[in-house]
């Protein structure tokens, strides 16, 4: 395999003259990146890891691993109505995992263009980032700009406003399930979800002024619904007949745990949110634009916690706790 810097040089540097239009002063190959942010904007910037057989099965293919590394790092900006700008990228290799350096090597170049093609399509730069050896795993900060008092946070709910995610629900459980079960052809809509997930930063920029608070769907809609419920200090009335199942998902899971996929199965990384009632006529239809549902699956309510749905038994992804509990 390549050493460190060659390695960082053919798959992860981009053009000097690129950069310098990026708003990177100094990029890749230093000790520390250079970023000039624009007038007027805050900084939002966020951390995920992707671990492999946690995040990820091994065997995924490697363009797919470099796309949703990269992409669910991206929906927490998204979340905030922050456009994307720069990323770090620090990945850790694990050598045994190849047969030879040309595998190796193929399996960078695959997996570099999974993550270079993500970054040219949300205008963000890979700035800088880390190499090194061990069991695989990747770790992504992003970096986006928002005008400054704009940014959409978890704390704003207020009773009355109503509940909403866009796209479709369950998808990630669904395609996760489709994978164990054998399903390899990535244009599977359910494989989509799951293993290249759009980040919904179009959105999140649209929904600015409109909503109150907002997070992305990882850990599964009860889990992070909890999440905003205890930030804004609201309760919430599910309507569980009102969410929103992805294509496909009653025929592969059933009717029941499509059900349970779109409340705690996670990985689908839409965005929750809530809204004054008189928003969501004009939300809906900015989201239209984009060609993108906003669908109403509740109210805040002053009574805290939720109802319409039982929540035991299932509440989503929970790290240090095996997964889904």
């Amino acid at each position: 395999m390549l050493a460190e810097f060659d390695l960082i040089r053919r798959y992860f540097m981009s053009p000097q003259e690129a950069q310098a239009t990026d708003g990177v002063a100094l990029g890749c190959g230093d000790d520390a990146t250079l970023l000039v942010p624009q007038a007027g904007q805050q900084l939002a910037v966020s951390v995920d890891t992707s671990v492999v057989d946690v995040h990820f099965p091994h065997d995924a293919p490697a363009y797919a691993i470099g796309h949703r590394a990269l992409a669910v790092a991206l929906s927490d900006l998204a979340a905030m109505g922050a456009k994307s700008r720069w990323c770090l990228m620090a990945i850790t290799l694990d050598q045994r995992a190849f047969k030879d350096d040309t595998a190796a090597e193929q399996w960078l170049a695959d997996y570099a263009s999974g993550f270079h093609t993500l970054c040219q399509q949300h205008a963000t730069t890979l700035a800088g980032g880390d190499v090194t050896s061990g069991a695989l795993s990747i770790s992504v900060t992003v970096m986006g700009e928002v005008p400054t008092g704009t940014a959409i946070t978890r704390s704003g709910a207020q009773v009355g406003d109503v509940v909403a995610v866009t796209g479709a629900l369950g998808g990630g459980a669904g395609g996760l399930a489709l994978w164990q079960q054998g399903e390899r052809d990535l244009k599977h809509p359910l494989l989509q979800r799951y293993l290249l997930p759009q980040p919904r930063l179009k959105a999140g920029i649209a929904l600015r002024g409109l909503a109150t608070a907002a997070m992305d769907i990882s850990d599964g809609l009860l889990a992070d619904l909890a999440h905003l419920r205890e930030a804004s200090q609201v309760g919430v009335a599910l309507q569980p007949d009102s969410l929103p199942l992805a294509e496909g998902l009653a025929e592969v899971l059933g009717s029941e745990a499509a059900l349970t996929a779109a409340l705690s199965g996670g990985d689908d990384y839409e965005l929750l949110v809530t809204l004054p009632p008189s928003k969501v006529a004009q939300a809906q239809m900015k989201l239209a634009e984009l060609g993108l549902s906003l669908s109403i699956i509740g109210r805040c309510t002053e009574a805290l916690g939720v109802t319409g749905v039982a929540v035991e038994g299932a509440t989503g992804w929970q790290h240090f706790r095996g997964g889904a509990q």
